[in-house]
Formats: structure tokens, C-alpha cells, sequence
């Protein structure tokens, strides 16, 4: 079973959105199967086989969300991210602006998906593997 101490050294790697495959790859290697992270606050659910299930403590301090969503700005956004342009709290902090309750990550399905407040699926991502 994997711990919060293991997903937080895995983290440590991450400088941008362009570190996101190989992040995904090291929680695969720990035993996540997915999780679910919220904008909010930064704090993550992780689950495992077993329906194993835990939770990180919050990252930031609360931040509002738009009661509006904006699907153009957020992929904007998260093209920059991608890029290396932004940094996780400025992501983070970028998703709020555009609406963005959370994202899902599933392990088995390589897909990331972004939901709204209203919870309507914002988009859909299939998660490459590392170069």
C-alpha cells in the first residue's frame, strides 16, 4: 500500500504540467489507481486496489472558484501549463479563475477529466506516456 509521504516525494519532481506523465507513471508504480484533486484547496483523494483510499491534507489556503465557467480560457490555461509555462499553484489558481472544481485522474482509462462547480465535464484528456 502506498502512503502520502510517497505520493508527496513523487510530487517533488513536478515543476509543470509537462511533468504530469511522469508523475502519473510513478503513482502507477506505487499502487494508484487513480485520485481526484480539488482546486479549492489543493487537497487529493488517491485510491488503490483494495479500494484503498487516502486523502492528502489541504496545499493552500481556500481560493473561490468562478460560478461561471470558461472552457476557452481554462484550455488556454492548461496548453500553458503543459508547456512549462505556469507553475502548479499558478494552475491551480488558473482553474479557479475558469470555473474548475476538480480533475479525476484515472489510472485505467489514462484519462484526466476536469469538471466544473455544476460537475459537467469541462474536457477529457488522454495522458501520454513520458518521452
Amino acid at each position: 500500500m502506498f502512503t502520502i509521504d510517497q505520493i508527496n516525494e513523487a510530487h517533488t519532481k513536478v515543476k509543470s504540467g509537462a511533468d504530469f506523465p511522469n508523475y502519473i507513471q510513478d503513482l502507477i508504480k506505487l499502487g494508484v489507481t487513480g485520485f481526484e484533486t480539488f482546486v479549492a484547496d489543493g487537497h487529493t483523494v488517491y485510491l488503490g486496489k483494495d479500494r484503498v483510499e487516502i486523502q492528502s491534507e489541504a496545499t493552500y489556503t481556500v481560493i473561490k472558484l468562478a460560478d461561471e465557467s470558461d472552457k476557452d480560457q481554462f484550455q488556454e490555461d492548461l496548453k500553458d501549463h503543459q508547456q512549462g509555462k505556469t507553475n502548479y499553484q499558478t494552475f491551480c489558481l488558473d482553474c479557479a479563475w475558469s470555473g474548475i472544481e476538480k480533475w479525476v485522474v484515472d489510472m485505467s482509462k489514462m484519462t484526466c477529466t476536469y469538471y466544473d462547480k455544476a460537475g459537467n465535464e469541462m474536457l477529457v484528456e488522454a495522458i501520454s506516456t513520458p518521452k
